[in-house]
């Protein structure tokens, strides 16, 4: 039986706790009774050693959830090669360090599905990191976010320290950036259909030949699978988080343009990538624990849609 790690009455920073991800961990920790600790941009630059290890000592959390990142599409990261492997690198390193230096009890650095091989067998386990050539479109970024997950496993193993790390699929939900250069293909597509229908367009073009496929998990979901694995995942290999839905780019297209309600054509350009041919977790490891999913991705797109509706002010339309 593996010991439970008890919230209640911990001190938990969010690192990253405005982003998509944070955001949602930080409503979920609401219902642990845990005192939640936050620290703006502005008030703390992550990529900075000296800093990070200052505030670590002034604040000293219990418990600390790294789901800062730069992150992006491939579009973002085809044109911002250095700031996504640079940026990545310092957050987790520097983070990970002051943790251990200041005696963090619990750590939880969250991966991505893209530090696995372009080629993988899907879907993908665990044991393939490393087994191959990453996808060129966002190398920088996988390099980046491999490297947090193994220094996550030489901290345990040298220092004996409670780190862990877990790969989510793609996440979307409330308070994504839907930005149409620096989103990701679910936020973009509201925020392109959502525009051409109000504007009367007649078709829209989508990047890719729509035959990608993906394996997307709501962020409160992924949320709630963090919290879980805090509690009870004590190992030193990462595990992943995932929905057990997959879906081509092409299909996700029309199941979002019937939630936004857009009904021009939608194009293909297929001088465009498509990134890895198939993206899809082996999330067994995750359920055999004991922990399932709650929203499908119908229920999740329609949820996004309605706080982007919600939130037009916050967004460009471009």
């Amino acid at each position: 039986m593996t010991e439970t790690y008890e919230l209640e009455n911990k001190r938990v920073w969010i690192a990253g706790h405005n982003g998509l991800l944070g955001s949602s961990i930080r409503r979920r920790l609401l219902t642990e009774n845990c005192d939640i600790i936050t620290v703006d941009r502005k008030n703390l630059d992550l990529r900075k050693q000296s800093d990070v290890e200052y505030w670590i000592s002034k604040k000293r959390p219990n418990t600390v959830i790294i789901s800062a990142a730069t992150v992006g599409g491939i579009y973002a990261n085809s044109t911002r090669p250095a700031e996504f492997l640079y940026d990545n690198l310092m957050i987790e390193a520097n983070i990970i360090e002051a943790a251990r230096k200041y005696g963090i009890e619990k750590l939880l650095f969250l991966g991505s599905s893209c530090a696995y091989p372009k080629a993988a067998l899907q879907p993908m386990e665990e044991e393939i990191l490393l087994s191959g050539r990453l996808e060129k479109t966002n190398e920088y970024f996988s390099i980046a976010k491999i490297a947090g997950i193994k220094l996550c496993e030489a901290y345990r193993k040298q220092y004996g320290c409670n780190f862990i790390s877990a790969i989510p699929a793609n996440l979307y939900g409330p308070q994504d950036n839907f930005d149409l250069y620096d989103s990701h293909v679910i936020p973009a597509l509201i925020q392109k259909m959502h525009h051409a229908r109000m504007q009367d367009k007649k078709s829209i073009q989508i990047w890719g030949t729509g035959m990608a496929i993906r394996e997307f998990l709501f962020v409160d979901d992924c949320a709630d699978a963090v919290i879980f694995l805090l509690k009870k995942y004590n190992k030193g290999a990462h595990i992943n988080i995932g929905s057990g839905e997959e879906i081509t780019i092409k299909n996700l297209a029309h199941k979002i343009s019937r939630v936004v309600d857009f009904n021009g054509h939608i194009t293909f350009d297929t001088t465009k990538p498509d990134g890895a041919p198939k993206k899809v977790l082996n999330g067994s490891r995750l359920r055999e624990l004991g922990w399932i999913k709650n929203v499908t991705l119908d229920d999740g797109i329609s949820l996004t849609y309605e706080w982007f509706e919600n939130n037009l002010n916050l967004h460009s339309s471009n």
